[in-house]
């Protein structure tokens, strides 16, 4: 076992803990059984959950035993959002996502050896408690008044939109997950996101009033913000979801190989299994010469090879290199061109035209005569073949994958145009 709170502090991942210095006695003594709960309010997780995910896989690389929580009780009710009631969905939806988000936890854990992961399903003992046994057994050890003091309900109690009894009483479910698993499984620690520490806390406290002389933790990792005030894990199609059919993994590349430099060195100690004399010289190489991206590329195939694979990791840095004509387009397979083409300006048309019409027409230039000069100039492509002739215009044969144009304007400039009618 290695010090894994001086590694998750230099990962930056520690934001609060109700004591760290028992914690940190608590994993030298170990091994410490520990979980992180995820509530299928989506069909797929996010790069949020990604954060608890890796942070759960380092912590039982360092020899401890992870529980994955996947709440299917939890998910019928929803934890209090900052603006709004949640829409509750149907209980057959959430199973569904249950089964979706398990199969995106499972292959990130070490389900084998003498620290093995488990899953669990908070449904498991929710399912078969009456209203009475909850609210005698349960609800009586919650004190309303610390209740309304948790951040999240405090927010929604001085809004417009107030709080349900059903979303002020989730903070009761999960603080009983903590109680039942550190029954069942002897587990003495929660990690999760430092947003959801009013909940972590619920259970630690439920279990300090239910068996007294019990020695439990929470550990909050910190919100990752960017250096330019957008949302991390978000991108202007959206959410970056770990689902390959919600964000392609050409977009999921994409996103780390587009981090801003004065976020990579952040992003590569939360999310990269390296270590710190790579991460360290990565970190130099950005400074050094920022224009190379090693760092991002470094981190995008690493996280890409973890969530989708390197079959697909592998197509994606084909496509990446073939759009700007270092490979050959016509290698790429349908879906993966598909899915790179979707992330540039992109049109569709019902029969192929004039090159410069298809270029002005895309956006790559701002009129038909400026398409005429970046022709004769010797600075458009299509499908990386330069264009020579000004009145050129494509042969069906050329469409890649039976209906797609990569148009490129100089070195750096793409767009693609579909065929649809062909």
């Amino acid at each position: 076992m290695t010090d894994i709170v001086d590694e998750l502090k230099w990962r930056g991942l520690i934001a609060l803990s109700t004591d760290e210095d028992a914690l940190r006695k608590a994993f030298t003594d170990g091994p410490v059984t520990f979980y992180c709960g995820f509530d299928p309010t989506a069909p797929s997780l996010h790069l949020g959950n990604l954060v608890q995910i890796l942070t759960m896989r380092r912590i039982q690389q360092a020899g401890h035993r992870p529980l994955g929580l996947v709440g299917g009780a939890t998910g019928l009710i929803g934890d209090p959002k900052p603006t709004a009631e949640r829409t509750l969905n149907a209980p057959e939806t959430v199973a569904q996502w249950v089964e979706r988000l398990r199969a995106q936890i499972e292959p990130l854990l070490d389900f084998e050896g003498p620290n093995a992961a488990v899953m669990v399903n908070n449904l498991d003992w929710t399912q078969g408690l009456s209203a009475i046994e909850f609210l005698r057994d349960i609800g009586k050890h919650f004190r309303v008044n610390k209740m309304i003091a948790k951040e999240a309900v405090s927010r929604r109690l001085n809004s417009e939109a107030g709080i349900s009894y059903t979303e002020f009483s989730y903070q009761i479910l999960q603080g009983m997950d903590f109680l039942e698993l550190y029954r069942r499984y002897g587990c003495t620690l929660q990690t999760g996101g430092s947003d959801q520490w009013g909940n972590l806390t619920s259970g630690t406290d439920l279990i300090h009033r239910v068996e007294p002389d019990a020695v439990v933790h929470a550990l909050g990792t910190p919100l990752i913000t960017k250096a330019d005030g957008t949302k991390f894990g978000k991108t202007e199609s959206g959410t970056v979801w770990l689902d390959p059919e919600m964000t392609t993994p050409y977009a999921f590349y994409q996103f780390w190989v587009n981090a801003d430099d004065r976020d990579v060195a952040k992003f590569l100690r939360i999310f990269s299994f390296r270590s710190r004399e790579e991460i360290e010289e990565l970190e130099r190489q950005t400074e050094e010469r920022p224009q190379a991206r090693a760092a991002q590329r470094a981190l995008a195939e690493e996280l890409t090879t973890l969530v989708h694979g390197a079959d697909q990791t592998a197509a994606v840095i084909a496509a990446s290199k073939a759009l700007f004509g270092q490979g050959e387009l016509a290698d790429l397979d349908g879906r993966t061109l598909a899915a790179a083409l979707s992330e540039v300006p992109h049109i569709q048309v019902a029969e192929l035209g004039p090159v410069v019409d298809l270029f002005a027409e895309v956006g790559l230039v701002a009129s038909k005569s400026a398409a005429r000069r970046t022709v004769k100039e010797g600075g458009a492509y299509v499908n990386n073949v330069k264009v020579a002739a000004e009145d050129a215009v494509p042969a069906a044969e050329e469409l890649l994958d039976g209906r797609w144009l990569v148009l490129r304007r100089g070195k750096k400039n793409l767009a693609a145009v579909e065929v649809t009618g062909a």
